[in-house]
């Protein structure tokens, strides 16, 4: 009996532990990822070879289990986020990812804007079409479109910016009829779409959809990234330093392992992330040496200031390096003495 008692009793387990595992609940948790170096994933014609290395931060993010949801309610550097938070109303999971994917388009043409200007080289953009991020339900455009296509013309007109194209439907009323051409895995499309009035905004009509620009950038010398599918705008600052560091004679990281995050503009400012304190501990346990972190201008909670309190707690020997823009990150490497390697 108490041998079938307690065979009964780790079946019981096994299944509740199964089924924890495969509930998920309306969250998502986030841990620290890795440090990753950028010079494979980033090669530009003729460059010179590396002594050290730049290196982006990651932040693994998945949606939350009974399991992983308890663990990281014990977990220092582990956070647990609403879902709401992280995805927009009625956004799916195809849709966020490329959002995420686009917003890493977006950074990657900054950085390769402000590399490019400041080592003195050519750059230039070629308009691609209206990129669509999202197809909200109920709307016209919902039936045809999905996330990730790219509407590359409107009746017989081509834009040269999403703002044109909005200018355009704004100039029309209800019930009026436009026809698409769009992309979507290359291959070119047509569909007639009738306008309708938003639930949320009867004086505004549209056919549903959020959207940005979509350009290709076109440098010289050529250059190629190859990012893996890594989402989100966070690694323009670091992008920007390896591209820089391959366009220029010598090696700006004088031998040293440099880690760091931050969105970049494309005028060159650096912008605040998520998960800086995450990123931190991912840096440290890849044995980066310095590590720059958005300062946001001084602001009371900064990215800087949170990565500081990371820092002493996890007690790394890193530089912790406040940034404004492109700019200070590169008077700080030029001001650092001697070669380490």
């Amino acid at each position: 009996m108490n041998r079938k008692i307690f065979v009964r009793t780790v079946l019981v387990a096994a299944i509740l532990l199964i089924a924890s595992a495969l509930y998920t609940l309306p969250y998502y948790v986030t841990k620290p990822g890795m440090a990753k170096e950028l010079e494979p994933i980033i090669q530009v014609s003729g460059a010179d070879e590396e002594q050290g290395s730049f290196m982006l931060t990651t932040v693994r993010m998945g949606k939350a289990n009974i399991y992983s949801y308890l663990i990281a309610k014990w977990s220092k550097y582990q956070e647990i986020y609403p879902e709401t938070s992280i995805r927009s109303e009625d956004e799916t999971d195809e849709e966020y990812n490329v959002r995420q994917l686009h917003l890493m388009d977006g950074s990657k043409n900054n950085a390769i804007k402000i590399a490019y200007d400041k080592a003195g080289k050519e750059v230039a953009y070629q308009y691609l079409g209206v990129y669509v991020l999202d197809v909200l339900k109920g709307m016209p455009a919902a039936k045809d479109l999905k996330a990730g296509d790219q509407i590359v013309q409107v009746d017989d007109v081509r834009f040269k910016s999403a703002q044109e194209f909005m200018d355009y439907i704004n100039g029309k009323k209800a019930g009026d009829v436009i026809d698409l051409v769009f992309k979507r895995e290359g291959k070119e499309n047509k569909v007639s779409i009738p306008l309708q009035t938003f639930k949320d905004d009867s004086s505004r009509v549209g056919i549903g959809i959020s959207l940005d620009d979509y350009q290709k950038v076109i440098p010289n010398p050529e250059i190629s990234i190859d990012t893996d599918q890594i989402g989100g705008p966070s690694a323009g600052l670091m992008f920007s330093l390896e591209i820089y560091n391959q366009l220029t004679e010598g090696d700006i990281t004088r031998g040293y392992d440099i880690a760091g995050t931050g969105t970049i503009s494309d005028d060159g400012k650096v912008g605040p992330i998520g998960g800086i304190q995450q990123k931190i501990v991912a840096a440290d346990n890849s044995g980066a040496e310095i590590f720059f972190a958005p300062n946001e201008n001084g602001a009371a909670g900064s990215n800087y200031e949170e990565a500081m309190i990371a820092a002493k707690d996890i007690k790394t020997k890193m530089k912790i390096i406040p940034v404004d823009s492109f700019n200070d990150a590169l008077q700080y490497l030029s001001k650092i003495k001697g070669t380490k390697k």
